[in-house]
C-alpha cells in the first residue's frame, strides 16, 4: 500500500524499484533458454565435463562471450521501440562488449607480451580475464532503443514522400554505428569498473564467510515482488561470470533455494489455522516442484515476523552451500528443486541437497515458534490482512500486500464507496481477462490456469483467460487480475479495466467473483444485478483499504 505523501505525490519508492527491477528481469527471463543450453553445453563437453568434447567446447565461450549478451540485447531493445529498437541496441551492446575485450587487453599488455615471445598465442588469450557484458547489454540496449525513438519522432513529419525506407534505414544505421562507438569508449569502462567491483565484494564477503548475510536483504526483498529483479537482474549477471572462470557459481543459489519457502508452508500445514493450514499443503508442492516461490509471499505478509524466519533459512542454506563448495552452471529458473538438480555441477548434489534441507528446517523450526508464539485468530489470509491494517496503518507497506477475501468482502459491503475508488468505467460484455504479474512467466500463469477452468466450467468458452508480464500490459483487457502488491502498477497501464486482487494464486474466493461478474455482464437477462455489484466492489479491494482508513 502507498502511503498518504506517496498518493498525493503520486510516486512511490517501491512501485519505482519494481519497474526497474521488472525491466531487468524482463530482459533475462525470455533468454533462460538460451542460457540453460549453454548450462548444458558446459556440464557435458568442457574438459572437467560429464563427456569431454574439446571440438563442441569451442562453443562455450562464444556463447556466454556473445550470444547471451546480444540475445539479452535484442529483447531489451525490443522492449522499448521493437524490431528497430531491438537492432539498434545489439549495435550497440557489441560496441560495449569489443571495448570491455580492448581494455582488458590493454590491462594485461604486459603479460600477454611475455606468453606471446614464448610462442604460444593461444595460451595468452586465454589466461586474459573476462567480463561478460549482460549489465552492459541491459544498459547499453534500452538507452541506444529509446534514443533511435525518440530521433525518429523529430524527423518523421520532415521526411518527404518516397524517402521513407532509405531515411529509416540510413538512420538506424548511422546511429547504431555512433552508439557502437559510444558504447566501446563510454559504457564499457564503466562496466568493467562496476563489474570488478561487485565481483570483488562478493570475493570479500566469502572470503570472510560472510556471504550469508546477503539473506538479511534478500528474503525480505523476494517478499515485496523484487524476487526476478534480484535473481535475474542482479545476481544472474554476476552467477554467469563466476560460472565463465570457476564452471560453476554459488550465487545461482542465493534467491532459488526453495527451501525458507516451503519451511513456512509446512509450519503452516501443521500449525497453522483456518483457509491458511488448508491451503498451504498445496501451495508448498507447488513452491517446492513447481518453482513459484510467490506463492508463499501472502503466508509471510499476513504474519511479517516470518520474515525473520526467512532469513533464517536463507542464511543457513547460504552457509551449506559456501562450505561444501557447491554452484550451478547455469541460472535455476523456475526456482525450482528439479531445475536445480538439472543445472547443477557435478560435485554439487549432495551440498545442494543439505542446504535445501537445512535452509527448510531453520525456516520451519522459527516459522513453528512464531506461530506458536504469536497470536492466530482464525488463520485466514484475508481476515487477518484486513485486521493488520488496522493495526499498522496506511502507512505499513506490509499490511497493504494482500487484500483477500474477507478485505474484499469488507469492501463488497460497501459497493458504492468501493466503486468510486476503482473508478473503472468498463461497460458491456467481457470477453478478455489477463492474470498479470511481475515478469508473466510464474505465479500469473498459474493464477491464470485456475481461472480458466473456472470460466471454462463455467459455460463461457469464448473468454480468453491468459497471463502477461504487467509491463507488456496495453488498455485492451476488461478484466485485469494481480496480486495486491502489483495492482497500484497494473491499473497504471489499463485504466479502463476492471482490476481484481487476490491473496492467494490457488484458490482465492475472487476467481468465483470473476465468474460471476463475467456471467452478469455476458449474460444480462439471465444474471443477479447483485453478482456484478459484489464483483465489482471486490475490484476497488485494492483502494478499498485507503478510502475506508
Amino acid at each position: 500500500m502507498t502511503t498518504t505523501t506517496e498518493a498525493k505525490s503520486g510516486f512511490s519508492p517501491r512501485v519505482a524499484l519494481q519497474k526497474v527491477g521488472t525491466s531487468l528481469s524482463n530482459m533475462v527471463m525470455p533468454n533462460i533458454p538460451a542460457l540453460i543450453a549453454w548450462g548444458i553445453l558446459t556440464a557435458f563437453f568442457i574438459e572437467d565435463g560429464w563427456t569431454p568434447n574439446a571440438p563442441l567446447e569451442s562453443a562455450v565461450g562464444p556463447m556466454i562471450h556473445y550470444l547471451l549478451p546480444l540475445l539479452i540485447a535484442n529483447t531489451g531493445g525490443r522492449m522499448i521501440y521493437e524490431a528497430r529498437g531491438a537492432v539498434v541496441g545489439v549495435i550497440a551492446t557489441m560496441g560495449v562488449i569489443a571495448g570491455s575485450d580492448w581494455l582488458i587487453a590493454q590491462d594485461n599488455a604486459a603479460a600477454l607480451e611475455k606468453w606471446l615471445a614464448a610462442g604460444n598465442a593461444e595460451s595468452a588469450f586465454e589466461a586474459l580475464p573476462e567480463v561478460h557484458m549482460f549489465i552492459g547489454a541491459m544498459i547499453m540496449a534500452p538507452l541506444a532503443a529509446w534514443i533511435m525513438k525518440k530521433l525518429d519522432q523529430l524527423w518523421q513529419d520532415h521526411i518527404p514522400a518516397g524517402f521513407e525506407m532509405l531515411v529509416n534505414m540510413f538512420s538506424a544505421g548511422i546511429f547504431g554505428f555512433i552508439a557502437l562507438v559510444a558504447g566501446f569508449f563510454g559504457l564499457a569502462p564503466l562496466v568493467n569498473g562496476l563489474m570488478t567491483l561487485l565481483a570483488e565484494g562478493v570475493a570479500a564477503l566469502i572470503n570472510a564467510h560472510l556471504l550469508p548475510v546477503v539473506s538479511i536483504l534478500i528474503e525480505p526483498a523476494k517478499v515485496f515482488f523484487l524476487n526476478n529483479a534480484i535473481n535475474h537482474g542482479v545476481l544472474t549477471p554476476l552467477g554467469i561470470s563466476d560460472a565463465g572462470t570457476n564452471g560453476k557459481s554459488v550465487l545461482f543459489l542465493l534467491e532459488s533455494n526453495p527451501g525458507p519457502g516451503v519451511g513456512i508452508l509446512l509450519a503452516y500445514t501443521f500449525f497453522g489455522r483456518g483457509a491458511a493450514r488448508a491451503s498451504a499443503p498445496g501451495a508448498a508442492i507447488i513452491q517446492f516442484f513447481g518453482g513459484i516461490h510467490e506463492i508463499y509471499f501472502p503466508y509471510v505478509l499476513m504474519k511479517p515476523i516470518l520474515i525473520l524466519a526467512a532469513i533464517g533459512g536463507g542464511m543457513a542454506g547460504v552457509a551449506v552451500n559456501v562450505a561444501f563448495g557447491t554452484g550451478l552452471i547455469s541460472p535455476a529458473a523456475p526456482g525450482s528443486i528439479l531445475a536445480i538438480f538439472g543445472v547443477a555441477a557435478r560435485d554439487s548434489y549432495l551440498g545442494i541437497a543439505l542446504a535445501v534441507l537445512a535452509a527448510a528446517g531453520v525456516s520451519f523450526l522459527l516459522s513453528t515458534l512464531f506461530l506458536k508464539i504469536g497470536k492466530q485468530d482464525d488463520g485466514d489470509i484475508a481476515s487477518a490482512t484486513a485486521k493488520m491494517e488496522q493495526m499498522k496503518g496506511k502507512k505499513s507497506s506490509v499490511s497493504g500486500a494482500l487484500t483477500g477475501a474477507g478485505a474484499g468482502a469488507a469492501a463488497a459491503g460497501a459497493a458504492g464507496a468501493a466503486g468510486a475508488a476503482d473508478g473503472s468505467d468498463h461497460t458491456g460484455p467481457i470477453s478478455k481477462i489477463v492474470f498479470a504479474c511481475d515478469a508473466g512467466m510464474g505465479s500469473s500463469a498459474m493464477g491464470a490456469t485456475v481461472l480458466r477452468k473456472k470460466v471454462r466450467a463455467a459455460g463461457f468458452d469464448d473468454v480468453e483467460v491468459t497471463n502477461k508480464a504487467i509491463s507488456s500490459l496495453n488498455d485492451e483487457w476488461d478484466v485485469v487480475v494481480t496480486q495486491k502488491e502489483l495492482t497500484d502498477r497494473a491499473r497504471q497501464r489499463t485504466g479502463s479495466a476492471i482490476h481484481v486482487s487476490v491473496d492467494q494464486f490457488m484458490n482465492s474466493p475472487r476467481y468465483d467473483e470473476v465468474v460471476e461478474l463475467v456471467d452478469a455482464r455476458n449474460n444480462p437477462d439471465s444474471a443477479d444485478d447483485a453478482p456484478t455489484a459484489d464483483a465489482e466492489a471486490a475490484d476497488a479491494g485494492a483502494g478499498a483499504p485507503a478510502a475506508a482508513a
